[in-house]
């Protein structure tokens, strides 16, 4: 009965202690917020008024990049995958890189404040919606369904013992986003990111340290340990059935970096803020490569657990998302881990999800109703935003997923697919394409690809991975080369290299709404 007592003590400490260093973590990005929310415009908001260093917005993006879910999942992944997701961030780095040498000079040629108004002066007003309306359908799920991890363990570890349902954990969650975004915007993420980005890092490698002490290893040992582990397998070259074959990853890796950095408002709103072309090169060349250690730390973790739970045993959970919240939120490790892992899982989730809906909002805002100028619809649009933000996390808990992380490249599979074939259909050919027949097009791609990866494994015994991203990139790139324009427009039939070098290289930064459609391309 005693130490029954004791536990339930423990329990609702490590509960008050969570509780405590939310707010006194939220108080900080508040404290940030309001500094750089002052005088704030719509051009702050959208565009940080062109003026970040660029090594703020690179260590930010970072932490932006890598969310909750990475947090949570990567170091589970060893238990069913080894680290071969190391295969993947290898291809990370030419996606950068032709991110870097290939979108950002056409971007910031056309001085745009969204990405997709491209689509509208190459291919015409119904692709540019089209890729609007698909960002933000791509973005809303995939931002959500990260959140949506970050908010099961609030509920687990603290809403529940203190008696709060689901619906009030993820709308405060949620709502805390809102007010410290709410007059900065992008401005505001710039500095909060690079300093959630900060106490993630740090909150990991204690982590680690305090997993390698509770086995008695000092860190070289538990790296020698990591080494040897055969769960530490990062490359398949023998396997072209499988998912994890290295160049099934590999190719895969790139492709994913092109369509959800470069071709995503999200990822690029920040890397548009920069001062000059230049610097949001460097920025982007910067972050990409750290993807391929941080994620390595983050397997190693997942290895250390496997090792810790061996040595104790306990029996490790059916879901490899559980595997670090198993030891890091339960107390297990001690105070100190609760108190790292907080930190931790909340500046990965909010980095992550702040930033995606500012860029929503600002799609919206440009993209969809075309008046970039007008504040008030921000306001009401960025509070709209995070309302259905909400209700997606809330259709999430209903039908739950097996695999986070997975799902999320997955749905993007399908989502993101006819992004890539649009602009590889603007960037790399001057063929026209019927502008009407765009938006059945982009609908029928993933249509095409679902079938496809229900019908290979039975027909073939073939299981397609994340290659899935590049057939719908490609049926949509077939579509819109066999729909044959009814009139020639011999604007946009020029190529898009000369469209950038007759763009003038300083261009306002917002427009009035009849240009709208030609200039205002930041996404």
């Amino acid at each position: 009965m005693a130490a029954w007592r004791f536990l339930k003590s423990f329990y609702y400490l490590c509960t008050m202690v969570i509780i405590i260093t939310v707010l006194a973590y939220f108080a900080v990005l508040m404290a940030v917020s309001r500094i750089t929310g002052r005088r704030a415009t719509n051009a702050t908001f959208y565009r940080a008024d062109r003026r970040s260093p660029w090594y703020m917005v690179a260590f930010g993006m970072v932490g932006a990049s890598i969310s909750g879910v990475t947090y949570v999942s990567v170091p589970g992944m060893v238990t069913t995958s080894a680290m071969t997701y190391l295969q993947m961030c290898l291809g990370f780095i030419p996606g950068y890189l032709l991110v870097a040498f290939v979108l950002l000079p056409l971007y910031y040629r056309l001085n745009l404040t969204t990405i997709y108004t491209y689509l509208d002066r190459r291919v015409g007003p119904r692709a540019y919606k089209t890729g609007a309306w698909f960002f933000l359908l791509s973005k809303m799920l995939g931002a959500s369904l990260r959140f949506y991890v970050v908010c099961l363990i609030v509920q687990a570890f603290v809403a529940d013992a203190l008696g709060i349902p689901f619906v009030a954990t993820a709308a405060g969650m949620v709502a805390l986003i809102w007010l410290y975004t709410r007059r900065g915007g992008i401005k505001t993420l710039v500095w909060t990111d690079s300093f959630q980005t900060l106490c993630l890092f740090l909150s990991l490698i204690l982590i680690i340290h305090n997993v390698a002490s509770a086995m008695g290893m000092t860190l070289g040992e538990a790296a020698r340990a990591v080494a040897a582990d055969p769960q530490s397998r990062i490359f398949v070259f023998d396997d072209w059935m499988s998912a994890q074959n290295f160049w099934k990853q590999f190719v895969s890796g790139a492709f994913i970096v092109v369509v959800m950095t470069g071709l995503d408002q999200d990822m690029m709103q920040k890397n548009l803020t920069c001062k000059t072309l230049r610097e949001a090169q460097k920025d982007m060349c910067a972050y990409g490569c750290a993807f391929f250690p941080a994620n390595l730390l983050f397997l190693a973790l997942g290895v250390l657990l496997v090792q810790l739970a061996a040595t104790r045993g306990v029996a490790l959970p059916a879901r490899g998302d559980e595997l670090l919240p198993m030891f890091a939120a339960t107390g297990s490790l001690g105070t100190a881990v609760v108190v790292l892992f907080t930190i931790g899982i909340v500046a990965a989730a909010f980095s992550s999800a702040d930033s995606a809906l500012t860029a929503l909002t600002t799609s919206l805002c440009v993209d969809i109703f075309g008046r970039d100028e007008d504040e008030r619809l921000r306001r009401r649009a960025h509070l709209g935003v995070c309302a259905v933000f909400v209700a997606f996390i809330l259709l999430f808990r209903v039908v739950n997923s097996s695999s986070v992380l997975d799902a999320i490249y997955t749905l993007c599979s399908y989502t993101y697919g006819p992004l890539l074939g649009l602009f590889a259909f603007g960037l790399l050919t001057r063929r026209q394409t019927r502008d009407k027949a765009v938006p059945y097009i982009a609908v029928a791609s993933p249509l095409l690809c679902l079938s496809a990866d229900n019908l290979a494994p039975r027909l073939t015994g073939y299981h397609f991975g994340y290659e899935l991203l590049l057939l719908n990139g490609l049926l949509t790139f077939a579509g819109l080369m066999l729909a044959k324009p009814q009139n020639k427009h011999p604007r946009r039939a020029e190529s898009p290299t000369a469209q950038a070098a007759s763009a003038p290289s300083t261009q306002p930064s917002h427009n009035s709404q009849s240009s709208h459609s030609s200039q205002n391309n930041h996404l």
